[in-house]
């Protein structure tokens, strides 16, 4: 059932409709969905996603453009998260076994997650990352991510998140704990396991945020029940500390500054001859067709989609005036865009089809006059 208190409705903190049995994932998925956390399917009594369709198991297939999500398909796990209640109606009325995880990026959470395997000790830079611990402090007792994450704390002078209990806690039936917080809007945290390789907080302390996913309060596997701690059902803001501490620790990537590419002459060129530049039509095709190509040289933010929808209403306009055939304004059309957005036929296929058929109905000029 739904993190196991059978408080009122009118109880914001509490969650409801409580189920029971084969209605357990649904009340979790809506409980969740209320709280603006999108959801997605779990395999029946794991913490892993449920599987794929054939097509999405397939070598070198990527949950990049796939149909699968739009169509209603919970392939690619945390990427397929729903808030639609007509979706997880069907997903979890359809599939009553299924858990539920919750994708933490787009529900703006950042959940520390902590464990208590047993382990051997890992050396003493891996410990807390980039904080030195000498070789005279001893280390006796300290046995697992309970005890480093209360280290780290008590080094700031702040509480452990262990203890925190004014936000949602979560006991995880291998005897961890997963607190949940709030991030601050527009703050995308990353992801961490451990303290291997790469950005890391703290030894056996994991970081689900962008990029992840946590298994919804509530959710029963094969190995337990992950079970609410104390009354607490809402997170609470990240702590600052703990934002410092994440950001120290590379959770925080630098807002990436797009590089302008430049655009070989050679290839703009060629896309400029191939929109006829010799006939006053061919120029004005021309002219637009540059426009697209010259998107090339930023990566983001550069209007690709405005310019080469006008691009092909003008193409489609002077492919009805009879300038030139529909199959040679796609050609160029789809030679400039692919220049500019190689590897995105998808996105930029629909563009041109949808702007030559609205420029089609208002036919173009020589001179760009419809």
């Amino acid at each position: 059932m739904v993190p196991e208190l059978r408080a009122s409705r009118s109880d914001s903190r509490q969650p409801g409709p409580v189920g029971a049995g084969s209605e357990r994932g649904l009340a979790t998925a809506r409980w969740c969905a209320g709280r603006g956390w999108p959801v997605h399917p779990l395999a029946p009594g794991r913490k892993t996603p449920a599987g794929n369709c054939e097509a999405c198991r397939e070598t070198g297939h990527t949950y990049r453009n796939c149909a699968c999500p739009a169509s209603g398909r919970w392939c690619h796990g945390f990427r397929a998260a729903t808030l639609a209640p007509a979706r997880i109606e069907e997903w979890w009325g359809a599939n009553p076994a299924f858990g539920v995880g919750v994708a933490c990026g787009p529900a703006g959470l950042v959940v520390i997650d902590i464990d208590a395997h047993a382990q051997e000790l890992p050396g003493r830079d891996r410990l807390l990352p980039g904080i030195d611990i000498s070789a005279g402090v001893d280390l006796t007792g300290l046995a697992n991510g309970f005890h480093t994450i209360g280290v780290l704390a008590a080094l700031r002078g702040a509480q452990s998140p262990a203890r925190d209990t004014g936000t949602l806690r979560v006991r995880t039936p291998s005897g961890g704990l997963h607190v949940w917080y709030r991030a601050q809007a527009g703050q995308r945290w990353q992801c961490s396991t451990g303290s291997g390789g790469g950005r890391s907080l703290a030894w056996q302390v994991d970081v689900r945020a962008h990029g992840g996913y946590i298994v919804a309060p509530g959710t029963v596997t094969e190995a337990g029940k992950y079970e609410p701690v104390d009354e607490v059902r809402e997170p609470a803001p990240l702590p600052g500390w703990l934002a410092l501490e994440l950001e120290r620790t590379g959770h925080l990537p630098p807002a990436q500054v797009p590089v302008p590419r430049t655009v070989p002459p050679r290839a703009r060129q060629a896309v400029l001859a191939a929109g006829g530049g010799r006939s006053v039509a061919g120029r004005t095709l021309a002219a637009v067709l540059a426009e697209v190509a010259d998107c090339a040289a930023v990566p983001e933010g550069a209007g690709f989609s405005e310019k080469l929808n006008r691009a092909a209403y003008t193409a489609g306009g002077l492919a009805a005036s009879g300038y030139l055939s529909d199959e040679e304004a796609e050609r160029v059309l789809t030679q400039a865009a692919e220049h500019a957005r190689p590897g995105q036929e998808r996105r930029y296929g629909a563009i041109i089809r949808s702007g030559m058929s609205a420029g089609r109905l208002r036919p173009l000029s020589p001179g760009g006059r419809r």
